[in-house]
């Protein structure tokens, strides 16, 4: 009756990128680099979510090589992610995750995080936790060079 799936996203942030995450432009000198728009908060739930039903990984779905997933909105693929498990006979009971990064804040930001992946999955914003963590300065999170996603989602047979 219950899956339960995990995933992680990683990308190198650059200077004078735009910086989606959570589905929402956040103002910042840096934004993640990717074939994508590079949301590592959405890829990661995306990977948890295809997880939950293995079905493989984002890459397995929407590979680099494509030029058809170029700069595309990761919302766009969280869609189709979404669809994918309906397909399968689930629905997402709840979405906890963690974002790593040592700036920008974003605790700010996460009401319209939550808004946008609600938005998405068609789910109450309540839903969906979004936490954030620093690594306190230790390695490429801490030096500012990355950012790192966590997500665990639980879905449930229709």
């Amino acid at each position: 009756m219950f899956r339960i799936g995990y995933g992680i996203d990683y990308h190198q942030l650059k200077e004078g990128r735009e910086f989606w995450l959570g589905g929402i432009l956040v103002p910042h000198h840096k934004g993640a680099l990717g074939h994508s728009d590079a949301d590592v908060l959405l890829h990661a739930i995306c990977d948890a979510m295809l997880g939950a039903i293995a079905a493989g990984d984002i890459g397995t779905h929407f590979p680099d090589t494509d030029d058809a997933y170029k700069n595309i909105d990761s919302k766009i693929l969280l869609k189709k992610c979404n669809d994918l498990i309906h397909h399968k006979g689930y629905s997402i009971g709840n979405i906890d995750s963690t974002v790593c990064l040592q700036l920008p804040k974003i605790k700010p930001h996460i009401p319209a995080m939550q808004a946008a992946i609600a938005e998405c999955l068609h789910l109450d914003a309540e839903l969906i936790s979004i936490k954030a963590t620093t690594t306190e300065q230790l390695g490429f999170v801490g030096r500012e060079e990355g950012i790192v996603a966590h997500a665990t989602v639980l879905l449930m047979k229709k």
